[in-house]
């Protein structure tokens, strides 16, 4: 979302009071709205009282099919009633017994305040009857944990409490959460937001949070996405190839992503894809960027082809707020009129605008010739739709009893707290230093810029958090004595003088913990980071302490981003590091229980933690793969040092790896008439007769392979291991080093051993993508890894292809 605006959020409107009723009523000036006890469109009693007679309007008859009552009524609107639906503040036809609507809501790791563009009418937003909500850890820390079903009961939780607040007038029903953007450079501000670096992962958090957000019991399923109901809407953004906010002059409002149609395929969009088929989001966002030269929301190959026609969505796309805007102003797009931009855009398939240029514009581009009505048409159809299948025409029985019970209740606080320690991940622990035996620890230093963190554990498209339990909150359950000291004014620590005293508390304690890192100071949307460093004296306030601690010394990093702390990583008096990401509004009980054993550290890393040299290679170069002497990006195509690599984390016991059933092979059958492609193998490599052949052409639901992984527990402490699955290809030129295929996080007591299956497709497991952009199946001795490092398992898997 745009930092160029003021920030809003969005509600359902329903007010009579404010809003003169009649045939020829025109949008008021919105001032004084309250609560009613309506909550949804069509209830009887609700047009009583306004002296509308509902059974005038078929849109209000739930016998029809939604796509029936939409168009009813869009063609009851003129047009000048029509335009005024199409941006984030639709106003309403108060003739027609509609009322206004504010589309833009948040809900990326919890309900939040964002969204909000003015005071009247008030969107989603707390106050005196709901306080807050449950703030969860920031995405790429809930990612870490690689736990989908706790993806999928988080954003279960955040619509519960978004439909409660509906119910009590405090939220709307549309939420422009997730962001499933690729981490493809450690310097953009916006990782905190995302689930890290891999698509297939990324493509996977969204599924399930989208899942959790959007899905109504017993009807998750449904053939006909046009009628299935929603508990609200999801919104996967940002579309397409946006990782780039504010860095050295290049801004996202006029960066043009030089992208091959490889890297959009195999990476980009995947994670949307994925979102729309498998999730079936409602909404798609697109971007300020432009992708090879168009504006994405002006491109109708990126929208009505792919979107609407290749995945088959069901939903409307909106636009990134001021996008079209944008588009006039800043990419200065063919110098295109403001009705020239509209046009364009709602050609190529945009349906909801996030501002207010087709509000203000559109009539004129009709005027002009440039658009025809019914595009309009079409576009509110879609909206409407998504609205009925919310409830807000009809009402939702199984949610009107949700109210202030089902907002920050211990039920909800407790799941924040179980994510930020699933989450977590150790990286480092020297001779087992942790966990820390509470009767050992009498006396315990806690220093650091984040050692009394709250506002900064939950990042932002925050809301109001039920409560913070900071870091010292979380350690004081354990140790009555704490010596308290910052050693730095501020996360950029811009000066050494507090160190001193961080040393003192250092001297004489048992332990001692040092909580550091980053906060939206340094990385935030509009506001990418310029190294890989932590800022200012941080880590001369690290070293100084750990140095002069008397017990063990244990750094906790509190960043999205990677951070470059080799020099902690090879200090022999840190004994233990801890990476927390932005751990939420419990943040600070979940690292006490982790540090102290209560908790035993089960997360990975979701990113690669870079070298700080790394960013010698520009921001603004796209390519994953190396070019021009430049190293590649992510796992999948960087193998040089890392300060630690994607997938990493230890654990407080150990675990061991055994392969207990596997396939040999993967024999697909072609047709006799079906084309072998060719494709570049490495020397040294034994070219198959059939080098691949387009997965278009197999009927890939019919080729699986299955194993089974038995993983035992060696140590003497209970835990939770990520059975974390990659596919190695053959030696073919180009493609990637390697790519996660699947993982699953198990826990196994201590002593004991489970089976870990695993039933993969074998077109979507052993993909490659070509430099043309087509999805091969490659031939040859495949290469399945299992865990990460010494400590993992392989097997060779061959696959054939047979005429």
């Amino acid at each position: 979302m745009s930092s160029k605006v003021v920030t809003v959020s969005f509600m359902i409107i329903i007010c009579i009071t404010c809003i003169e009723i009649g045939s020829d009523a025109q949008p008021q000036p919105i001032t004084g709205i309250k609560k009613t006890p309506f909550t949804y469109i069509c209830d009887p009693a609700r047009f009583e009282s306004i002296k509308v007679k509902l059974s005038d309007f078929p849109y209000c008859d739930a016998k029809l099919p939604y796509p029936e009552r939409a168009k009813d009524l869009v063609e009851r609107m003129t047009l000048p009633e029509k335009v005024q639906q199409m941006g984030d503040l639709a106003y309403g036809v108060p003739r027609l017994g509609l009322p206004l609507y504010e589309w833009w809501s948040e809900a990326l790791h919890g309900v939040s305040f964002i969204g909000r563009r003015t005071n009247s009418p008030p969107g989603t937003h707390f106050d005196s009857e709901v306080p807050g909500a449950t703030s969860f850890p920031t995405v790429i820390l809930t990612t870490a944990s690689f736990n989908e079903s706790l993806w999928k009961k988080i954003g279960q939780t955040v619509s519960t409490e978004a439909r409660a607040m509906y119910n009590l007038g405090n939220a709307g029903l549309t939420f422009w959460s997730p962001n499933i953007n690729v981490v493809r450079d450690p310097r953009w501000g916006r990782v905190l937001e995302t689930p890290g670096e891999d698509p297939y992962v990324v493509g996977r958090y969204a599924i399930n949070y989208v899942r959790g957000l959007q899905d109504v019991e017993g009807v998750e399923y449904d053939r006909d996405s046009d009628s299935r109901p929603l508990k609200i809407s999801a919104c996967c953004k940002h579309y397409a190839a946006y990782d780039l906010d504010n860095w050295e002059g290049n801004d996202r409002f006029h960066f043009d992503s030089r992208v091959t149609e490889q890297d959009m395929q195999e990476t980009f969009i995947l994670p949307f894809e994925m979102c729309v088929n498998e999730g079936d989001v409602s909404s798609v966002m697109c971007s300020y960027n432009r992708v090879n030269g168009i504006p994405t929301c002006a491109d109708p190959k990126l929208l009505n082809q792919t979107i609407r026609g290749d995945w088959n969505f069901h939903g409307y796309i909106v636009s990134d707020c001021d996008s079209i805007q944008t588009i006039v102003e800043s990419h200065k797009f063919l110098n295109d009129t403001k009705e020239d931009a509209v046009a364009r855009v709602l050609k190529a398939g945009l349906d909801l605008d996030c501002g207010d240029y087709y509000t203000n514009f559109t009539m004129g581009a009709v005027q002009q010739g440039k658009i025809a009505e019914a595009d309009i048409d079409t576009s509110l159809r879609f909206l409407y739709i998504v609205l009925m299948r919310l409830g807000y025409f009809d009402g939702s029985p199984q949610y009107k009893n949700l109210g202030k019970n089902n907002i920050c209740n211990p039920q909800h606080i407790e799941l924040a707290a179980e994510a930020a320690r699933q989450g977590i991940v150790l990286l480092k622990n020297d001779n087992g230093a942790l966990p820390l035996n509470t009767g050992n620890i009498k006396t315990l230093a806690l220093v650091g810029p984040h050692a009394n963190a709250t506002k900064a554990m939950i990042g932002n498209y925050e809301g109001t958090p039920c409560r913070y339990t900071s870091p010292m909150d979380g350690f004081y359950a354990y140790s009555k004595v704490i010596n308290y000291a910052p050693g730095c004014a501020d996360i950029v620590c811009q000066n050494n003088s507090m160190i001193p005293a961080a040393i003192d508390a250092a001297k004489n304690a048992d332990a001692t913990v040092i909580v550091a890192g980053l906060d939206l100071s340094v990385e935030a949307e509009g506001k990418d980071r310029v190294d890989l460093l932590l800022p200012g004296f941080q880590t001369e306030l690290i070293n100084k302490v750990a140095d002069a601690a008397k017990g063990p010394v244990t750094l906790v990093i509190m960043s999205a981003g990677a951070v470059d702390i080799n020099f902690a990583k090879n200090n022999p008096k840190i004994k233990s590091i801890l990476w927390v990401g932005y751990p939420g509004e419990e943040g600070g009980r979940a690292i006490a229980d982790v540090i102290f054993g209560k908790y035993n550290p089960g997360g990975r890393l979701p990113i690669t933690w870079y070298e700080a040299n790394y960013v010698k290679i520009p921001y603004t170069s796209m390519p994953l793969r190396p070019v021009n002497n430049f190293p590649g990006r992510t796992y999948k195509f960087y193998d040089g040092p890392v300060v630690y690599p994607f997938g990493y984390g230890l654990s407080y016991t150990q675990f061991k790896y055994k392969v207990a059933s596997s396939p040999k092979s993967v024999d697909i059958k072609l047709d006799k008439d079906q084309q072998c492609r060719d494709i570049n193998y490495t020397v040294g490599t034994n070219k198959p007769p059939c080098a691949a052949v387009l997965i278009d052409d197999v009927k890939c639901k019919d080729y699986k392979f299955t194993f089974q992984i038995e993983v035992e527990n060696m140590g003497k402490m209970d835990g939770s291991e990520v059975v974390m699955v990659y596919s190695k290809p053959p030696g073919i030129a180009g493609t990637h080093i390697k790519q996660v295929i699947g993982y699953e996080r198990v826990f196994i007591a201590a002593g004991q051993s489970a089976k870990v299956g695993f039933t993969m497709n074998a077109c979507k497991s052993l993909k490659i993508v070509d430099n043309a952009a087509n999805s091969l199946l490659a031939s040859g001795a495949h290469t399945i890894l299992v865990g990460e490092g010494v400590g993992g398992v392989s097997f060779p898997l061959q696959l054939n292809l047979n005429h």
